[in-house]
């Protein structure tokens, strides 16, 4: 329940105002002249607001799955699908973060080296590379997906019954139940067929499972996506995990530190530089190892568990649910990075606090 409507909650904070910040900069690039200058800063912040977008649009799915207790509700072709996107969206951020934090070390600590022409052409090329990497990297649900596909279809291939649960199984239509080493099954459960002829060989045959206790009869319909793995997913899924790590976590955190720490340090030195803006800038760097230390570090820090344990963290879920907070943080980094932002966001509380002026003051005339 908890994590329903903690799901809940992020999407009704953050879908409208990144809905908000994408149309914002989208009329901004868009609208913009020949000779105007377009910033590269915006047109990685449209990145990464379609990073949450992408997050949110597909968020439902994981509510819908914690309403089901864990269980996959919707069609199965859907589930790699889903969670494709899913993750995606967090390594796009991620890489989108720390791709901001470059651009605006550049563009304060070298502020003469490149035109903006030339950087815009830059930016745009690093964009298309990001999306590359990150898409790569988590298409590993597919093949993940077809390890768990094949584990049930082979279990001597897996040796655990293909769920990644060392006990029983029995499956009738989209009906199975998976009963761990310890449950207490009575020799009822089993049944099987007596040979007639010597030479037949002996074939048994499994029913449903059936418990003395009507409490304990579980029907689960549906299955856990993308979660349980077997011990043939495990070999393949923990490796790719690390390097997700690796690469789309670690790299960019550290770029990110490493940007934002000379950007403070040198906005710090100029004088010149309105108070202001130093402001912005350390709120954007505060905003963002916030993003990279409380919402995405926790599940990536489960890649690194899961690899050394050999087995998927119990507690990974818990630290998934925490991915989705960005999107609800974001918006203040897309606040502190555009000035087209800021200036819609003014509007839009100018034109709230002039209607409710409007209103009281409509409403003091009719007592009066």
């Amino acid at each position: 329940m908890l994590v329903l409507t903690i799901y809940a909650l992020t999407f009704a904070m953050g879908f409208p105002a990144n809905v908000f910040t994408f149309l914002t900069l989208l009329i901004k690039i868009r609208c913009h002249r020949p000779h105007s200058h377009l910033t590269a800063a915006n047109l990685l912040l449209l990145h990464l607001t379609t990073a949450d977008l992408l997050l949110l649009l597909f968020l439902p799915f994981k509510m819908a799955e914690a309403a089901a207790k864990m269980l996959w509700p919707f069609p199965t072709v859907l589930c790699p699908i889903a969670n494709f996107c899913f993750y995606s969206s967090i390594y796009l951020s991620t890489l989108f973060m720390a791709a901001l934090s470059v651009e605006r070390y550049f563009g304060v600590v070298f502020p003469h080296c490149y035109n903006w022409r030339r950087r815009l052409l830059r930016t745009m090329a690093a964009s298309a590379v990001l999306w590359v990497m990150a898409l790569s990297h988590c298409s590993i649900i597919f093949v993940a997906e077809y390890h768990r596909e094949f584990g049930v279809n082979g279990p001597e291939a897996d040796g655990k019954g293909g769920l990644g649960v060392n006990g029983t199984k029995t499956w009738e239509s989209d009906i199975y139940r998976i009963s761990s080493p310890n449950t207490n099954l009575n020799n009822s459960s089993f049944k099987s067929s007596a040979c007639t002829t010597p030479n037949t060989p002996h074939i048994p045959t499994t029913t449903l499972w059936t418990s003395q206790n009507p409490s304990e009869t579980q029907r689960h319909r549906g299955y856990h996506c993308y979660d349980d793995f077997s011990q043939t997913q495990l070999q393949f899924v923990l490796p790719l995990c690390l390097e997700l790590f690796l690469i789309l976590f670690l790299i960019p955190s550290a770029i990110t530190m490493f940007c934002y720490i000379h950007l403070i340090h040198a906005l710090l030195t100029q004088p010149h530089i309105p108070l202001q803006k130093k402001y912005r800038t350390v709120g954007l760097a505060v905003v963002t190892m916030v993003n990279f230390g409380v919402c995405f570090g926790p599940y990536n820090i489960s890649h690194v568990v899961g690899f050394v344990q050999q087995r998927s963290p119990e507690w990974r879920p818990y630290a998934l649910l925490l991915t989705t907070l960005s999107a609800a943080i974001d918006p203040f980094i897309f606040y502190c990075s555009s000035s087209a932002v800021r200036r819609a966001v003014s509007g839009m509380v100018g034109a709230i606090r002039g209607t409710m002026c409007g209103f009281w003051g409509w409403c003091w005339r009719r007592q009066c």
